[in-house]
């Protein structure tokens, strides 16, 4: 199988005194979801920034292929003056959009709102539907599913499981329930 993501022994740390991680490892391939679980304030999001290449590491290598990411806030991911669609068009086909629409269960003309007309939910699963609809090899999700309902988190994690033929995720969750229900392997930080 494919590997989408390598990293090797990385070490990070804002400063010298306090390292996030030291010489973490990890590798991951298309058809698998793994979890990364710790703390608030043990570098879960900053490994999403390294892999992305807006952080650079103290030591070690990342090796990613194409990547797209769902922020855990979703009303930092959009602009607010530009219609959803407009922002989801300008970085992926909309070839496909009524087929995730469904998956969802978000409405179409929601997408030609400005984000601060969206619920919290709405707008999260806008930023799933734009990360998706990019066809990324490499999926990041930082708590994709925090803001919304159960159901519907639930309904949402089968369907971004449903497409890991194509790629593989890389899950940043404080719910341990989720990682295990759905991670091929947990990581905890």
């Amino acid at each position: 199988m494919q590997e989408v993501l390598k990293i090797k022994d990385l070490t990070f740390g804002y400063s010298k005194e306090k390292v996030l991680f030291k010489d973490l490892s990890l590798s991951l391939k298309k058809r698998e979801l793994k979890a990364i679980v710790g703390e608030s304030g043990a570098g879960k999001s900053t490994i999403f920034e390294l892999i992305l290449g807006n952080l650079k590491p103290q030591h070690g290598s990342i090796k990613a292929m194409r990547a797209s990411e769902v922020f855990q806030d979703p009303y930092s991911s959009f602009h607010p003056s530009y219609t959803l669609i407009n922002q989801i068009s300008d970085v992926a086909s909309l070839d496909e959009l009524k087929i995730y629409l469904q998956n969802i269960d978000l409405e179409e003309d929601l997408l030609h709102k400005l984000p601060h007309e969206l619920s919290g939910g709405q707008l999260q699963r806008a930023s799933i539907l734009r990360a998706m609809l990019m066809k990324p090899e490499l999926l990041l999700l930082d708590e994709p599913t925090s803001a919304l309902d159960n159901v519907t988190q639930l309904d949402v994690m089968k369907m971004l499981m449903g497409h890991l033929e194509n790629m593989g995720m890389l899950l940043i969750t404080h719910d341990m329930d989720l990682a295990e229900w759905c991670a091929d392997e947990v990581i905890r930080i």
